[in-house]
């Protein structure tokens, strides 16, 4: 494959399984890419010095930091001789900045694939390119107008970078995307599913985004052996440690716990979410079943005894001794779920108006685009998973307090450039 490589880590390499970064080719020609990283849309700098993150200001009356950071940087990484990125040692600051280029151009390949063209920066008309930072005190990980900028955790055993966290990286870049393609409502509406929604897709961009690292989809399968809703490195996004996590996709969080009002647009985000993933795995088993890798009486038999305590036992055992038999009917089969779905969310995503905006929207483009695609094929199972979460039945509450200074939607609100 012609391209550039990088080596990335498909999941933090403080987890053992993941210690060793795996290298991948970008769509960018050898040469075309040069030191920073930095080509014709984005550039990449370890600031020196910077005290406050871009979108935030140090107090009410400061005017809050935008890019581009004329101050010092640290050595930018410079490419090898043919052009890659891939020669560079983990544990040095200009590892730290091709990592977080590299993950960035990994997945705008990958959902510029889906949606079969060029996704345009939401900050193009100010910005011909945007900058990607790293800022070591921040806390957390910012993608606004012109700028994703990243920090670090430092709550589970020391500091770790999230410019080496994939999920981090491809969850922002996730923001950037919606913020390209649905846009931002004017800030006189109701805006807290859209909120929710920011931060469910910009999960869901991440969760199919690390299902094209070959080492992800190998480790998913040898320890789940198919059955998903076993606690895996897809399900965890963001992981922080062995045992913590950003979010959890399956959850069993319904829209009805926000009827009364919402207070975090993370957790407002989980049934929705939730409700992708059931569709996900879902489409899953369609395919299993079309390679004929599973019978009917598996899928039935998952749908029944979903969320009831007999699953994992139950479940486990069938899908291991179908695992065994066809291995590589399983392998093919999540690969076409995973695009199936990314297609499916793509399509979705350029139809919904972010000025008359709900979860119940998003689910009627979706089933939309299922009609377009395949006829209404899954109509049943996208309804019922929707239903199961109340999504169609429930309109979420008011927004019950103010946002956090570190809540993402405080930086939705202001997407919009003041000229």
């Amino acid at each position: 494959m012609s391209g550039t490589r990088f080596s990335l880590y498909p999941q933090p390499g403080f987890l053992d399984r993941f210690a060793e970064p795996e290298v991948v080719t970008v769509s960018s020609s050898p040469g075309s890419i040069s030191a920073g990283p930095a080509d014709d849309r984005m550039y990449t700098l370890f600031p020196v010095d910077k005290k406050e993150a871009y979108g935030i200001s140090a107090t009410p009356d400061a005017e809050a930091q935008s890019p581009p950071w004329r101050g010092d940087i640290l050595p930018p990484p410079e490419p090898d001789a043919e052009g890659h990125f891939d020669y560079l040692e983990p544990g040095t600051p200009q590892f730290e900045a091709a990592h977080l280029f590299g993950c960035v151009r990994f997945v705008l390949d990958i959902w510029e694939g889906y949606f079969g063209r060029k996704i345009p920066w939401h900050s193009e008309r100010h910005y011909e390119r945007i900058e990607l930072s790293i800022l070591p005190s921040l806390e957390n990980a910012y993608s606004g107008y012109g700028f994703i900028e990243v920090g670090g955790d430092v709550k589970h055993g020391g500091y770790k970078p999230f410019s080496l966290n994939f999920d981090v990286i491809a969850h922002e870049v996730g923001h950037s995307i919606i913020y390209s393609e649905v846009g931002v409502p004017d800030p006189s509406q109701k805006q807290g599913e859209y909120f929710g929604f920011h931060e469910s897709a910009s999960d869901l961009v991440a969760l199919i985004s690390s299902l094209h690292f070959e080492s992800v989809i190998e480790e998913l399968l040898q320890v789940t052996r198919g059955n998903l809703y076993a606690l895996n490195n897809v399900i965890r996004m963001g992981e922080l440690s062995d045992n913590a996590q950003i979010r959890i996709a399956a959850n069993d969080v319904r829209l009805s716990q926000f009827a009364k009002g919402w207070t975090k647009e993370h957790k407002l985000s989980e049934p929705l979410t939730g409700a992708f993933f059931d569709i996900f795995v879902d489409f899953f088993h369609e395919c299993l079943l079309d390679y004929n890798a599973i019978d009917r009486t598996l899928e039935e038999a998952s749908d029944a005894l979903l969320a009831t305590d007999s699953y994992a036992p139950v479940m486990q055992e069938m899908f291991d001794k179908a695992y065994a038999k066809d291995p590589k009917s399983f392998r093919r089969s999540l690969i076409d779920a995973r695009d199936i779905l990314g297609t499916f969310l793509a399509d979705t995503w350029q139809r919904l108006d972010p000025n008359n905006f709900s979860y119940t929207n998003v689910a009627n483009a979706f089933l939309s685009v299922d009609a377009e695609h395949t006829g209404g094929r899954f109509e049943s199972i996208i309804l019922g998973n929707f239903k199961m979460r109340d999504i169609g039945r429930v309109k979420v509450g008011p927004q019950l307090m103010p946002l956090g200074k570190d809540s993402h939607a405080n930086s939705i609100r202001t997407q919009l450039p003041i000229d």
